[in-house]
């Protein structure tokens, strides 16, 4: 079999139950038809984890299909690109494979131009990105250069108004980021199409991050929807804007959201297309999922699943996770049970690749995509102030709720956190509403210990 194409495509803060086949009953009606396509030809992971509630730990893992505790990335604070070892771009550019990267990036601190977190930098051969640690994690979708940068003064950062990256040329071209992002994308696989090497196209969306209500003039005409204004330095004090801006307090908050989901699942159509125009659809490997679980204070919605991202409930981690290649025996329109982690793409996609990976936290998703297999034994999280084990039906996790990180998190984005340990049986409640501690100190036991025995394991590397 020929080594398949690759388009890995990563979106921000999507919820886990938004996804118009998958919708609850109820409330504002909205389609993602390409999503919906994508699950329909391709195998759902229906029981899939990245590993942290927030996106920069989380990426860092999945770059490097290891667990980011392993070099002390745990919270904002802490978290940084992997410090040793070659990134999947690497290691599918050393298998031959041409490389694309065409989106946000969001590693941690350490992410300055020219650097190793930027993707030029670390195995991407072509590129078009911006870095998002110099506005808060967020990008602003309609505004970039320097004209915008001068004219939201003070505002730029928290507003996200900055530049984007071709490869370490600072560019600023107009238009929204998430057509922006697919256009090139879109490019990138065309131009790559009648190679005789196969392509890595990683799309990494900053939809639907907040703030959702930045939409196309058109986009808010055709919706009816009222222009929302960013933050202006005098209007009032950040806080005080920001609270406004966010669950439940924005109108219209959850319209501004789901148009955002909308435009980025039409864009996702446009790369499917693409795929299926040139031919290529069958032995392309196209993976979907988001880098953590959807923000309830931004509008998105995580159906029966406790919590938010920032936290260890399953809201925060569990997140959507779409797998295509039919050439690859991936079956079509089958959900599969079984632990999967964004840890396995790196196996996965380099075993896809005909390489191999020794050094890594995660496993090839094959055998449990095709039904030969089986998922992970147990899954960890390690944030600092809360963490988490998952093994079969059973969940321990644990969190200080008087931990300052706790504190800022209640006040700013509204996040319910946990107190002390819980014990959950998520066959029985994947909601997490009811603590088992009690009930079943044998289960407590064995998870506190499988978890200790883990993070002993981690600490030693």
């Amino acid at each position: 079999m020929s080594r398949p194409n690759i388009l890995l495509i990563l979106s921000d803060d999507h919820g886990w139950a938004d996804r118009g086949s998958r919708s609850p009953a109820g409330g504002k009606a909205f389609a993602t038809p390409h999503l919906d396509r994508l699950a329909a030809e391709g195998t759902t992971l229906d029981e899939a984890y990245v590993t942290a509630p927030i996106c920069s730990p989380s990426r860092a893992g999945l770059i490097s299909g290891r667990h980011q505790a392993r070099w002390g990335a745990r919270w904002f604070e802490s978290s940084s690109f992997p410090t040793s070892g070659p990134t999947l771009a690497e290691r599918l550019h050393d298998l031959g494979y041409s490389t694309g990267y065409f989106g946000k990036v969001h590693y941690g601190s350490t992410d300055d131009p020219g650097t190793r977190p930027c993707p030029p930098h670390h195995g991407f051969d072509e590129s078009l990105y911006a870095l998002a640690k110099f506005h808060l994690g967020r990008l602003n979708y309609l505004h970039r250069g320097p004209d915008d940068v001068a004219a939201y003064g003070q505002a730029a950062g928290p507003m996200g108004v900055g530049t984007l990256w071709e490869g370490d040329e600072q560019v600023a071209p107009p238009g929204f980021l998430t057509d922006l992002w697919a256009e090139r994308a879109d490019r990138f696989i065309d131009e790559h199409a009648d190679d005789e090497d196969p392509f890595f196209c990683m799309v990494a969306f900053n939809a639907v991050h907040n703030f959702c209500w930045q939409l196309p003039a058109d986009e808010l005409r055709k919706r009816g929807l009222p222009a929302a204004a960013d933050w202006h330095p005098g209007d009032q004090p950040y806080e005080e804007w920001y609270d406004d801006a966010i669950a439940p307090n924005l109108e219209h908050g959850r319209e501004y959201y789901l148009a955002q989901l909308e435009l980025m699942d039409a864009a996702i159509g446009r790369l499917l297309d693409r795929l299926d125009q040139r031919g290529l659809a069958d032995d392309t490997i196209v993976v979907y999922l988001t880098d953590n679980g959807g923000s309830t204070c931004n509008y998105g919605d995580n159906g029966p699943l406790r919590g938010t991202k920032y936290t260890l409930f399953e809201g925060g981690i569990r997140v959507p996770y779409i797998v295509r290649w039919p050439a690859g025996g991936v079956p079509a329109g089958e959900v599969r049970d079984g632990l999967a982690s964004s840890l396995d793409l790196v196996p996965t996609l380099v075993a896809a690749a005909g390489g191999s990976v020794e050094e890594t936290d995660g496993r090839d998703l094959v055998p449990l995509l095709t039904g030969a297999g089986t998922g992970h034994d147990e899954l960890h999280w390690d944030a600092g102030f809360q963490w988490a084990v998952r093994s079969g039906q059973w969940k321990l996790s644990w969190c200080d709720p008087d931990a300052p990180a706790a504190h800022q998190l209640r006040a700013t984005e509204h996040a319910p956190l946990g107190s002390g340990y819980l014990l959950a049986d998520l066959e029985t409640d994947i909601g997490e509403q009811r603590d088992l501690s009690g009930e079943r100190p044998e289960v407590f036991d064995d998870l506190l210990a499988r978890h200790e025995c883990w993070a002993a394991e981690i600490a030693s590397t």
